[in-house]
């Protein structure tokens, strides 16, 4: 059921009209149920799957202790485990078995081609941070059981995110929340510029970033090109649009789910990039790895590894090839690169930061062709596909539009 369907509208409109007629007490229910018969509707067997983490999280953050570590443990093994086996088995075996072709006697890992359970990434992230949370003291175990099920699969926020922490949804569960016409208006108002961006632009853009990327060979410089910075756009509506649909969807509900996009082309440096993309995953990663890795509080080459695995963690989430892990890399590159650079200006006393319009313009540009190279890596098959898309952008040749043949010879 997606989000931009005929069937998700049927359903939105059936789930709020209940949602308001029933009393307030209630109301829990019913979005738990439709939570879960929404993820029902991509693939019924995997509904186990979601409660089964929800139980082992509930009962972990029920019977947790400062020094109960073991039940942390529990969780987050539980979590990485399905996560593991379901969104990366593949390219684990894969991996494995290529790099025991050549020795005979090992035997192959079995390739299990288990159909991924749609939005595993972000919803064991976001119970993994209820119970990092809770262990920590930085909020106390959540006792209602249903109302912990909702937040681990409130079905505006399943699929595509915002990533919520539990300190901010979960509260909103217990509200009385009474019709607010001005909340819902904008609710709508955001679903229709969710929909514009996801259907007019994204799905638009598509149909030439698809035609052209998979028949790599078969295309000209400029051609691929256009479509890597199509694809910039592609994505950032596609994501960003599946975000405004879910933020609008819980506003109209009567509740506020965080920004996870604030203009990010517009960002003069590939730190300020990720403050603004993909907000709540950046929060994630920051709260829950980069800083218990120690963070910027540490020497200057150990702040520098804790980027970079950070970034190639994050490239991993993002998709079980090794083309995500390359992309995840040249963020984390870039960001180190960004720090030795201020630290160079600063040992120089030179304070560069963009005032003039030339100086933003010039900035903005650079972070996006950064980031639109980097993007290469996001969309290819593979590695080599890659570098074969970068070897024919930087020597520039062909026709525009044109694949390496003529489009009228006989």
């Amino acid at each position: 059921m997606l989000f931009n369907s005929f069937d998700f509208f049927l359903f939105f409109i059936i789930v709020t009209i209940i949602y308001y007629t029933i009393p307030s007490k209630y109301r829990w229910v019913i979005l738990l149920v439709s939570s879960y018969f929404f993820y029902m509707c991509w693939q019924i067997e995997y509904i186990f799957l979601i409660i089964f983490s929800t139980l082992i999280d509930y009962f972990c953050g029920i019977f947790m202790h400062r020094s109960r570590r073991i039940l942390l443990l529990l969780s987050i093994l539980t979590n990485l485990s399905i996560l593991f086996f379901f969104k990366y088995w593949g390219l684990f075996s894969s991996s494995i078995n290529s790099l025991t072709s050549h020795y005979a006697g090992i035997s192959e890992i079995p390739q299990l081609n288990l159909l991924l359970p749609v939005g595993i990434s972000f919803y064991t992230f976001q119970s993994m941070s209820y119970s990092i949370d809770v262990y920590n003291g930085k909020r106390k175990a959540e006792k209602h059981f249903g109302i912990f099920a909702l937040y681990v699969c409130f079905f505006p926020q399943l699929i595509a995110g915002p990533i919520e922490k539990s300190s901010n949804l979960i509260p909103q569960f217990y509200k009385k929340v009474k019709i607010n016409y001005r909340l819902v208006s904008e609710g709508l108002k955001r679903i229709v510029w969710g929909l514009f961006k996801k259907i007019v632009i994204a799905d638009r853009l598509s149909i030439y970033v698809d035609a052209v990327f998979d028949n790599i060979e078969n295309h000209s410089s400029p051609t691929l090109l256009i479509a890597t910075i199509f694809f910039s756009f592609q994505i950032y509506c596609d994501f960003s649009g599946y975000c405004d649909i879910a933020i609008g969807s819980a506003k109209v509900l009567g509740f506020n789910l965080m920004e996870n996009f604030k203009r990010p082309y517009f960002s003069t440096s590939i730190k300020i990039f990720w403050s603004r993309w993909h907000i709540s995953l950046s929060s994630w990663f920051r709260d829950y790895i980069y800083i218990p890795l120690g963070g910027n509080r540490t020497s200057t080459n150990k702040s520098f590894f804790n980027i970079f695995i950070v970034f190639l963690v994050s490239g991993l989430w993002h998709g079980s090839n090794w083309t995500f892990v390359f992309w995840g890399a040249i963020h984390g590159i870039y960001l180190i690169f960004g720090k030795l650079k201020n630290k160079i200006l600063k040992h120089f006393n030179i304070n560069f930061n963009p005032k003039t319009f030339l100086q933003k313009t010039t900035s903005i540009l650079i972070t996006f062709s950064l980031t639109t190279f980097a993007w290469i890596f996001f969309r290819v098959d593979s590695i080599s596909d890659s570098f074969l898309v970068i070897k024919k952008i930087i020597f520039f040749k062909g026709d525009l539009f044109l694949g390496n043949k003529p489009s009228f010879a006989y």
